[in-house]
């Protein structure tokens, strides 16, 4: 039993590690090549880096940039949460666990 729980921890591990790795990049505003906003956040649900184009920037209109921001912000942390809930379903044995 003891050997199975190591096992399982060392994969739990080894998938925090890929996950800290994985790259997911959400992109807001300004046109499908050249978003005004780009957010990658990575597997672990931390965000990585934030570009924002001063081209599309109008500071009589910054409402537009932070509508930008929070879209960036929410599609690229679905989205990373998605990549960790399928990297981990493996590991969790069938567990339906909240948020994986």
């Amino acid at each position: 039993m003891a050997l199975n729980q190591m096992k399982m921890i060392n994969e739990l591990r080894k998938a925090q590690k890929e996950l800290k790795k994985q790259q997911i990049i959400a992109a807001a505003g300004g046109e499908d090549n050249d978003p005004a906003v780009e957010i990658t956040i990575n597997g672990e649900l931390k965000v990585q880096n934030i570009s924002i184009n001063p081209e599309y920037v109008d500071l009589e209109d910054i409402e537009e940039l932070e509508g930008w921001l929070e879209a960036a912000f929410r599609d690229g942390m679905q989205k990373a949460q998605e990549v960790a809930a399928e990297k981990m379903k493996p590991l969790m044995g069938g567990m339906n666990l909240p948020g994986m």
